[in-house]
């Protein structure tokens, strides 16, 4: 199993949190560390937004797609 430096359930969140959460979280990890995010939908725009801002940065997988929880994995690279 996977062990995560850090866990976010964006699902107990206000939405104009979750983003700023999840982006303390990953800028908390060190190089290597992976964190664990939890939704209840699909979690693309903010794929994108971390894209945008962080590309090169960072390793996008998902460990779950629904219908009711979405699961990724996101390693920091650098």
């Amino acid at each position: 199993m996977t062990e995560f430096a850090a866990r976010v359930d964006a699902r107990e969140y206000e939405p104009r949190d979750k983003h700023p959460t999840i982006f303390k979280a990953f800028e908390g990890l060190k190089k290597g560390e992976k964190m664990e995010l939890i939704n209840d939908h699909d979690p693309k725009p903010l794929y994108y937004q971390m894209s945008a801002e962080k590309q090169g940065e960072f390793e996008w997988q998902y460990l779950e797609e629904g219908p009711e929880v979405w699961r990724v994995s996101i390693k920091k690279l650098v």
